[in-house]
């Protein structure tokens, strides 16, 4: 009796699963139709424009478009001047690339706006 129970259990719940599918299956709307002739018209312009690739060699379809418009003149040039000021970054111990920092004020200087700084109020001492 068990044993009917699974077979019958089993039967309908492979039957709903149909049908639900069904009921899915018919809610998806089919693409537009369209002609012949506009698919041909397509296929020659995607020749035309070289989207089409040929085997296994050439997929994805390969833009013959420069990746820069700099020469290799050019790309040297900015490398030794990278190199000359020190922003290259050598493994990944010294990412991201610190630039050294120049000021034009001498130290005594930077120590007297300090303590102007602090003579207008706007340094709270810390409490010890």
């Amino acid at each position: 009796m068990e044993f009917c129970m699974k077979i019958v259990i089993t039967g309908l719940m492979i039957s709903f699963s149909l049908v639900i599918g069904a009921a899915q299956a018919a809610h998806v709307d089919a693409p537009a139709s369209i002609d012949r002739a506009q698919v041909v018209a397509e296929l020659q312009e995607a020749r035309t424009q070289g989207l089409l690739s040929h085997g296994e060699l050439d997929y994805p379809a390969v833009s013959l478009q420069p990746a820069s418009s700099k020469t290799r003149q050019e790309v040297r040039s900015e490398l030794f001047d990278a190199r000359a000021a020190g922003t290259l970054s050598h493994g990944e111990l010294d990412y991201p690339i610190e630039t050294p920092v120049n000021s034009s004020k001498t130290r005594a200087e930077v120590q007297a706006e300090l303590a102007a700084y602090k003579a207008a109020g706007h340094i709270q001492p810390i409490p010890n």
